[in-house]
């Protein structure tokens, strides 16, 4: 697990640093953009993060799970790993870790803006729709470059909500830093480390040989 988990926050580590570099491009260009602007745009990324994270981590614990004996593919335990791997990590990077980014930095509008508590009625059946069609046709193939993309800007548009001061380069960097951390470790942990946790180190690792 180890080796997974390191082999994976190296190889999430290029797409992440390019998504936080368009990130900082688009905050200097919208930072004024109206809080009810950027909580829409918000609403936007953040249950397509959810959906595409389900769909995968959901995916993910499947195939493993399931490859060699279809009577351990309960219904019960892909939904729990794929709704909290998907809407409790893409919380954490979408939300809490931006949040806490936006306390540090003292920004005028700082609030959590927790999905599943604000616009339930849209991250919940996003996130059972991406573990249901994990279910019937598994698939893990949406590129990482597209779903850092999503969760880099989600975060972003999160922070524009609170609000902030003029583009300072302290305040950029500080940015970046954020957007970074918010997006490459728990990315990671959805898609890959989550759902194998839950598979168990025998049939990880004869997938494993099987995949290679």
């Amino acid at each position: 697990m180890k080796e997974i988990i390191l082999h994976e926050l190296k190889r999430h580590a290029p797409f992440t640093f390019f998504g936080a570099l368009t990130g900082i491009v688009i905050m200097i260009c919208l930072h004024s953009m109206p809080y009810k602007s950027a909580y829409n745009v918000f609403y936007v990324l953040h249950p397509t993060h959810v959906f595409l994270s389900a769909l995968v981590t959901a995916s993910m614990y499947r195939n493993y799970k399931c490859r060699e004996d279809a009577g351990k593919c309960s219904p019960w335990k892909i939904l729990t790993v794929g709704f909290f791997g998907s809407v409790g990590i893409a919380t954490l990077s979408d939300s809490v870790m931006p949040y806490a980014g936006e306390l540090l930095l003292k920004m005028p509008r700082a609030e959590p803006h927790i999905g599943f508590i604000e616009e339930w009625y849209i991250i919940l059946p996003l996130a059972l729709a991406g573990i249901s069609i994990a279910y019937f046709r598994p698939s893990t193939k949406f590129p990482h470059a597209g779903h850092v993309l999503i969760s880099t800007w989600a975060s972003l548009f999160h922070i524009i909500m609170a609000g902030g001061k003029i583009m300072s380069v302290f305040y950029s960097t500080a940015i970046f830093v954020f957007l970074f951390l918010a997006v490459w470790v728990p990315c990671c942990v959805s898609d890959i480390v989550f759902p194998l946790v839950f598979v168990g180190n025998k049939t990880r690792g004869k997938n494993k040989n099987e995949d290679e």
